[in-house]
């Protein structure tokens, strides 16, 4: 039997959390995964690289692979150092050679990821950000392929009401993901600069070629939507074979405070008026009022599936060997 091909969108811990879960799933299905992640990350030690050598920053496809690293101790090693984040710089002691000076120049590093450096120098050595990121999944024995959804920079930007609390009716241009994701309004609309980029060839053609295509969890702005506004990822969403499951949050993020779980799905076909959905999976507790999730499920062509996917210590995180479990009987479906 053929592998199940998957394809899962997202970016940050989100898609990281998919990634884990589709982990959990390799004992029991043969996958081939695939993760297509947003590059419009502008905060942190990403946005500082983008900002300063450009390039398509780096901290989403970063964590996308170390979810997909092996489980090899060596890799697991590469996979920590990806993950390392320097910190300041304590001054070295004064010596008879080299005294300190008195004003200490600005630490470079502090901030930055491991990871995030070299997948920027992988960029720069080998010149396509694709082939960076293959060498970078095989350094870290990858049981997966981690992608961008376009091979350009983008920026994120929103139309939101009350982003300034001093004028709650008033609408403005947030610009920037870390800004959309941190505002205190609500968002109206949300656009790509620019508009329509290019979308990243090996993703249209793992998108084509997918049995199953994930959205979710994440972000729902900054994360989930973009991919439905770049317009070559968006046709091949919708004209793929494949069938698509939306893992739905178990909690309101800042961006999304006020949208209901029926209101997460309704900005789907918002943004992609053509996309149809074959599963949406939601965790049996946080969904509140499931016939109201049901009627939205439904809307996409849906069937909800109910299952407890969260950590169990209370904090809205997905459990990654619990939203395995979930997943292996949705993605087992018509196989």
């Amino acid at each position: 039997m053929t592998p199940t091909r998957v394809v899962a969108f997202g970016g940050g811990h989100g898609l990281s959390a998919s990634l884990r879960a589709l982990r959990h799933c390799v004992p029991e299905l043969d996958l081939d995964i695939t993760a297509v992640v947003t590059v419009g990350d502008d905060g942190g030690s990403s946005g500082r690289l983008r900002a300063e050598r450009g390039g398509l920053p780096p901290g989403d496809l970063r964590q996308a692979l170390v979810a997909l690293a092996g489980d090899h101790p060596a890799t697991r090693r590469s996979a920590a150092l990806f993950q390392y984040r320097f910190t300041t710089a304590t001054p070295p002691p004064p010596t008879l050679a080299a005294p300190v000076p008195a004003a200490r120049a600005g630490d470079s590093l502090a901030g930055h990821a491991v990871g995030n450096l070299l997948l920027h120098g992988l960029t720069e050595l080998l010149g396509d950000p694709v082939a960076a990121l293959d060498h970078a999944g095989a350094m870290l024995g990858a049981v997966g392929r981690v992608l961008p959804m376009s091979r350009q920079p983008v920026g994120i930007e929103a139309r939101v009401r009350g982003a300034d609390p001093a004028h709650p009716d008033e609408v403005s241009t947030v610009r920037g993901q870390h800004q959309v994701a941190v505002t205190p309004g609500t968002v109206e609309s949300l656009r790509l600069n620019p508009p329509a980029p290019a979308a990243c060839a090996e993703a249209v053609t793992a998108v084509r070629a997918a049995d199953w295509l994930i959205f979710g969890p994440g972000s729902w702005y900054t994360s989930v939507l973009p991919h439905l506004l770049v317009p070559g990822l968006a046709d091949a969403i919708v004209s793929s074979p494949a069938r698509r499951l939306v893992t739905l949050n178990l909690v309101a993020e800042k961006e999304t405070s006020g949208l209901s779980l029926p209101d997460h799905l309704d900005t789907l076909r918002r943004y992609l008026p053509e996309l149809k959905v074959d599963r949406v999976l939601a965790d049996s507790t946080a969904v509140g009022d499931p016939a109201a999730v049901e009627r939205a499920a439904e809307s996409l062509g849906a069937r909800l599936v109910l299952a407890p996917v969260a950590v169990l210590d209370g904090t809205p995180r997905h459990d990654p060997a619990a939203l395995g479990a979930a997943l292996v009987p949705v993605l087992r479906a018509d196989r």
